[in-house]
């Protein structure tokens, strides 16, 4: 392998991409084990900006990488990473993160001076992470840009970023296989390779129209696909995924098969897309598994897929690098146990605003922003409206729930309500969109109106997650299930015999976010289609585990359910 060449069509380059980000270190060495067994050579990785620099100038997790690579490298595999600085991925804001994005606005992944300064600390940040890497074939200038823009200064500099800083390894770009796509995405002199789930044919002949003394090489090989809440399930049969595969095969093309494990979006790191279609202007959030319907299930198990697959593999290869599977980590046994413990949660004030923050204006990445305002009186009761909320809000008067909204990517009209009267709208953010025009939007809530007047004079606070922070705990009382007036944090207890993979529910649950002692697992909305969430061996312990909930609107059932079965819908 350490002959690769990426610029010749043999010995061709068998790709499967996994998430560094999306699992946990300790999960890396089986994953990696499994990529061979599938008869894979390589393994893709994007770099999430908004991992290493959640507020700017704080940098964390850079080793994560590095660690990354070199469990690779132990495999005997090569890498290719990704770094951006756009990802799209599915991940949260297309792994931008939401400090730059809303203080650029509209010039995100253009050549505007402030976005690239801001890019080249990133680059200087996390280029040393790689570069050096034995194990590094090929680095990917942006992604998928064709899709967005046609600012060839913005991908020239990157380029030229990315040498200046040492990578001396071929640099490439990955796009769509239109015209649109290749024309707009592609730089002059760097490879050009084109994503797809079928017609390899037409694909690679679009490519070579563009780009005819480039090998054929398919960057993203979509053989699954990833999941909206409120939406059904999307599968891909396992036999139709390897008869397309087949077809990038036998046109002797390379492949990078995404996703080969698909994973996790932990904490608030799940992205969403943005639709707008006949009229209709739809928020879609993407769930908390990304499963992907990949080769490799959520905890790494090997599914249909993955055989079928490896099928195909070893007709590229002389099958003398697949190694056995390694061992499955142990499954929890199905669990019941009681929520025991009660916590309110705590506001963070951040005092008064003449019209409403941002949650990026409040340095707030995503969790809850309440928003008070009173309106002046005496007034008749007039409807009261909503505009431009981002994502989801609870509006009480004077104390009372009178409304849960949902964005509809306007105007959200509420029963009237007179003067005067105390209103309160807690906002809390579901994913930031992660692919399309709508990039770099923001959350919150623009402001509320009645009859054209605008209501001004806001006292903010936030609860910003998904960090767990120490709570106030109080027992349950036996009539806390059922209470809408939330949100409140609950607490469990679960006894593990060992430290095992497993999947868990929150029954009663409506909408809200789970930890496994400390790992934030993500959001859980009971309209599905994903109904438990995954729980990683490494996050458990031997022993009391502590389960905590965050429950938004209503908790039914006081209890959480624990076991070794998904339910993705």
């Amino acid at each position: 392998m350490d002959t690769m060449d990426p610029s010749s069509r043999a010995p061709r380059v068998l790709a499967g991409a996994i998430h560094y980000f999306r699992s946990l270190p300790e999960q890396w060495p089986d994953l990696m084990r499994s990529m061979r067994a599938m008869g894979l050579n390589t393994v893709e990785t994007y770099l999430a900006w908004n991992v290493h620099e959640p507020r700017e100038g704080q940098w964390q997790r850079l080793d994560e990488i590095t660690r990354f690579l070199d469990c690779a490298h132990a495999e005997g595999l090569r890498t290719i990473v990704r770094p951006g600085p756009y990802i799209c991925a599915e991940w949260d804001n297309g792994g931008l993160p939401s400090w730059l994005t809303g203080r650029v606005g509209e010039h995100v992944r253009t050549s505007h001076p402030e976005f690239m300064a801001a890019v080249g600390r990133y680059l200087d940040a996390v280029v040393p992470t790689f570069v050096d890497h034995p194990s590094l074939l090929m680095v990917q200038v942006e992604n998928e840009y064709g899709s967005f823009g046609t600012d060839a200064a913005y991908l020239a500099a990157l380029a030229r970023g990315l040498e200046e800083r040492g990578v001396t390894v071929p640099l490439f770009t990955s796009d769509g296989w239109t015209d649109v796509c290749l024309s707009g995405g592609t730089v002059p002199g760097l490879r050009a390779t084109v994503n797809f789930g079928s017609e390899a044919d037409a694909a690679f002949a679009a490519l070579a129209r563009h780009r005819p003394d480039d090998p054929p090489f398919c960057m993203e090989f979509w053989n699954g696909w990833f999941d909206h809440w409120g939406r059904p399930r999307v599968t891909r049969s396992p036999q139709d995924a390897a008869g397309a595969l087949a077809e990038i095969i036998d046109a002797s093309g390379s492949v990078n098969i995404y996703m080969a494990h698909g994973g996790t979006n932990f904490g608030t790191g799940a992205g969403a897309n943005h639709v707008d279609h006949d009229g209709v202007s739809e928020y879609r959030p993407t769930v908390t598994s990304y499963d992907y319907d990949a080769p490799l299930d959520e905890r790494g198990a090997p599914t249909p897929k993955f055989h079928a697959l490896r099928e195909v593999l070893m007709t590229a290869s002389d099958g003398s690098g697949v190694v056995d599977l390694p061992p499955l980590r142990p499954l929890m046994e199905e669990a019941v146990a009681p929520l025991t413990h009660v916590a309110e949660v705590d506001f963070e004030e951040h005092g008064r605003y003449a019209v409403a923050p941002t949650f990026e204006e409040l340095g707030v990445d995503h969790g809850l922003v309440r928003y008070e305002v009173s309106i002046p009186g005496p007034r008749a009761p007039l409807p009261l409206e909503l505009i431009e909320l981002r994502d989801r809000a609870q509006v009480r008067v004077d104390g009372a729930l009178v409304a849960v909204v949902e964005r509809d990517g306007g105007t959200s009209t509420l029963p009237p309500v007179g003067g005067s009267a105390r209103v309160s709208v807690t906002v809390e953010s579901m994913g930031r969109v992660n692919y399309g025009p709508r990039l770099g939007e923001t959350k919150g809530l623009r402001g509320l109106r009645q009859d054209n007047q605008w209501l001004n004079g806001f006292s903010v606070s936030s609860h910003a997650l998904p960090e767990l922070r120490e709570l106030a705990w109080t027992a349950v009382s036996a009539q806390a299930g059922g209470e809408s007036d939330g949100p409140r944090y609950y607490r469990a207890d679960v006894e593990l015999p060992e430290q095992a993979d497993g999947y868990l529910e929150i029954p009663g649950g409506s909408k809200g976010y789970a930890w496994f002692n400390e790992l934030c697992l993500g959001r859980y909305w009971n309209r599905g289609p994903q109904q438990r969430l995954f729980v990683p061996w490494p996050a458990t312990r031997t022993g009391r585990n502590t389960v905590t909930v965050l429950e938004l609107d209503a908790l039914t059932d006081l209890t959480v359910a624990v076991g070794g079965t998904p339910a993705l819908g």
